[in-house]
């Protein structure tokens, strides 16, 4: 794919992804949508300056190939998601670049069901953008498209969000980190609903402020308020929401891997997590995987990226999955992450269990982790070389069942990352230089 990667069509704006693009994805979405009946498109945005310059480009492309766009204002992806699927649209878009810096954007395509858009769609759109596809034709007269206010469908998502708490949240003192994004609009009002106390912080997005110093990528943040204020309980999200990552009441972090692990237990325990299984990715700790022996939790392990967890999930009927980075799926509410609906899965587990966060998360014992990255000649010549495999063999028969070693290709740079867990910081330095030194001496490097 040369615009769309694993999460949608995504750069800096006006640089790589430009109003143009937008227009052309508008247009062609219009038309494909538009072949049979009038298309019905829904939208939604992140607090991103660009994100409104993307919202009109996009519209004036769907309203002139004669598709009907309803507008959700500033919204999480989640949301977007809920509202396609739940209420006939033919598909939806979500303007935002996640956890990236404000300059970037995104136009992510979400499927009639609530599900990233198929890769053949996007690569018709992709022909479209390049000239490859023959002009398309534009509506004229009363079949030209029209735009309404839709905000209507954020707030029935709200409502959805508040009715899948089974409890009261009376008394629990929350802290939550909106990023200065799409959060801002939604978390309070469920939390408030709810009856929480909520200390809310990073939720005056000026245009520029998204992600800066502050939600699920800069989590330090949250963890001083969350230890200043004396609260319960803390969740930061990312730029569209998302993402969740927890901090407990001692002010540790309570990342993905330990989610999956609170979560899957207590569904277990439930009869709600189906075959006993949850989903990770390759990237998942050690001590998750020691931790869920231990209570008898079943799990599958996919390559990097909620989408490959997802489609693993829906082909083998699985409830709960999700990465490290708090990308967490409850397939039974939601078919996408959620950073808000992981928030309140998690509160529900600290109510029924009468449990506090830490405490829930004290069986699983995380192991250091060190990521290096190398940038190489070839990715796959490097992956291959003889040399480098006996270097990766070694190592895995050194740290036998207390540790790994991790060595994969980038999906997008040319790169190889090593990753080794172990006991100590010092072990996971040791392993993980021992095969870069080896790469190296194999002239495999670049510089």
């Amino acid at each position: 794919m040369k615009y769309f990667g694993t999460d949608g069509f995504r750069g800096e704006a006006n640089d790589v992804l430009t109003v143009e693009h937008a227009f052309k994805v508008g247009r062609y979405l219009g038309w494909y949508y538009g072949q049979e009946h009038r298309a019905r498109v829904v939208i939604g945005k992140d607090t991103r300056r660009s994100s409104y310059m993307f919202e009109y480009s996009l519209v004036a492309g769907l309203t002139a190939s004669g598709a009907d766009v309803c507008l959700l204002h500033v919204t999480t992806t989640p949301s977007v998601s809920y509202v396609t699927r739940t209420e006939d649209f033919d598909c939806g878009i979500m303007i935002s670049a996640s956890h990236n810096p404000f300059y970037d954007n995104g136009i992510k395509i979400i499927n009639g069901k609530g599900h990233k858009m198929e890769a053949e769609v996007e690569e018709k759109i992709e022909a479209y953008i390049d000239g490859e596809i023959e002009e398309l034709p534009l509506a004229k007269k009363d079949k030209i498209g029209r735009t309404t206010d839709y905000s209507a469908g954020r707030n029935r998502y709200i409502g959805y969000l508040i009715s899948l708490a089974t409890r009261s949240f009376e008394g629990k003192r929350v802290g939550l980190d909106c990023s200065n994004g799409s959060a801002f609009m939604i978390a309070k009002s469920v939390f408030d609903a709810l009856g929480a106390k909520t200390y809310v912080i990073n939720n005056e997005p000026d245009g520029t402020n998204i992600n800066t110093n502050c939600g699920s990528t800069h989590i330090e943040v949250l963890q001083e308020y969350v230890k200043e204020k004396k609260l319960d309980v803390g969740f930061a999200y990312d730029g569209d929401a998302d993402r969740c990552i927890a901090i407990d009441e001692n002010g540790s972090v309570v990342d993905g891997d330990l989610i999956l692990y609170i979560c899957g237990k207590y569904m277990k325990e439930t009869g709600r997590l189906n075959q006993d299984t949850i989903v990770t990715t390759i990237m998942s700790n050690l001590g998750l995987y020691k931790a869920c022996d231990k209570a008898g939790l079943k799990y599958e392990k996919t390559a990097v990226g909620d989408k490959y967890v997802y489609e693993n999930m829906v082909k083998n009927n699985y409830s709960l999955g999700g990465e490290q980075s708090g990308h967490i799926i409850f397939s039974k509410h939601a078919t996408t992450g959620d950073g808000i609906l992981t928030s309140l899965m998690i509160m529900e587990v600290m109510l029924e269990k009468k449990m506090s966060l830490g405490k829930l998360a004290e069986p699983v014992k995380i192991y250091p982790q060190l990521l290096k990255n190398l940038r190489v000649v070839d990715k796959k010549t490097a992956r291959e070389n003889e040399a480098v495999n006996h270097a990766v063999n070694a190592v895995a028969e050194e740290l036998g069942d207390e540790g790994r070693i991790l060595v994969r290709e980038s999906g997008t740079e040319p790169v190889i990352r090593v990753m080794v867990e172990a006991v100590t910081d010092e072990l996971c330095e040791k392993y993980v230089d021992q095969v870069i030194d080896v790469i190296r001496r194999e002239g495999l490097v670049i510089g």
